[in-house]
């Protein structure tokens, strides 16, 4: 039999490959795995029943079905475990994409004068880029600055170079910053909006560990904190050093040990639990601490 080239594609609604059959009419799966990397074994469908079929393999030579390969496209079979190694790559390129376009943050501006105004802080933030928003936070009764302000850039590089360095405002050395969830709660009051740094992860499995969970969400960023609940409940929580990561994953799905699980913001609860225990005879920093982790509720979508 002379040589002929059989079609093959990773998928039947993918553009097909044309592989070269040796002069037996036989395919190597060496020749298939040079081109499908992992590759171990073909599959058709039946034009007669319309289920797919496998394709003899013998000593790593594939046999044509009936002694003809004909005009059918082949699709590569994969181990089920390069299969799930795939598609956790292919999640995890997926949410890389997305997070491509990096976008700015409120910026903190801690130390600011008792005189600096929101207009001050605009003209001096404005020599480094375009500014979207400033505000100094003040006291509600007696409209005095309480020392800290934000300010959000328009471009993520003007951002970096913002919070690279100190800035002289108004006479006083200051930081800029993102914000920092112990700050708020301790000196922004509880009704503060914060951007959260952790995420609520659903639908996880009980054979997932706590290491397993932080390796995997390594590869989005610096994993700080990693907490499942015992006795188990089906979802745990991933605490990042950025915010801007943990915003970027919350509503991605993504494939952990063969598993979907869904990414969700841990809202945190507008209580703020130091403030709840300073209203408590002795007010015990150490007993409030014991609740730090619960300070946030689960998703609406989960409860």
């Amino acid at each position: 039999m002379t040589e002929c080239y059989i079609r093959v594609a990773e998928d039947e609604n993918e553009e097909p490959m044309e592989i070269p059959s040796e002069e037996d009419g036989t395919v190597l799966l060496s020749t298939v795995a040079a081109q499908f990397p992992g590759a171990c074994g073909l599959r058709y469908r039946s034009p007669v029943s319309q289920c797919m079929r496998g394709v003899r393999l013998v000593e790593g030579v594939l046999h044509a079905p009936e002694s003809d390969w004909s005009n059918l496209v082949y699709v590569v079979n994969y181990p089920k475990d390069n299969k799930r190694k795939m598609d956790e790559m292919d999640a995890a390129s997926a949410v890389k994409i997305k997070r491509g376009v990096q976008k700015t943050s409120d910026l903190i501006v801690l130390g600011l004068p008792w005189k600096t105004s929101e207009q001050d802080l605009k003209d001096y933030f404005s020599t480094f880029g375009d500014v979207i928003m400033v505000q100094v936070k003040r006291d509600a009764k007696t409209g005095n600055s309480k020392g800290f302000g934000f300010v959000r850039f328009t471009d993520y590089e003007t951002q970096v170079k913002a919070m690279s360095q100190r800035h002289m405002i108004d006479g006083r050395w200051c930081d800029c910053k993102l914000p920092n969830s112990k700050y708020f709660m301790e000196q922004a009051g509880p009704d503060e909006p914060m951007r959260s740094r952790k995420v609520f992860v659903g639908r996880c499995t009980e054979d997932m560990a706590a290491d397993e969970l932080r390796q995997f969400f390594m590869q989005y960023g610096e994993v700080t904190d990693v907490f499942i609940p015992k006795p188990f409940r089906a979802f745990a929580f991933v605490t990042f050093a950025d915010d801007q990561v943990a915003q970027s994953l919350c509503g991605e799905d993504l494939i952990i040990k063969g598993t979907s699980v869904h990414i969700s913001n841990a809202e945190p609860k507008h209580n703020n639990i130091h403030h709840l225990f300073s209203n408590f005879p002795g007010r015990s920093p150490s007993l409030a601490a014991m609740f730090e982790r619960s300070q946030y509720q689960f998703p609406s979508s989960h409860v």
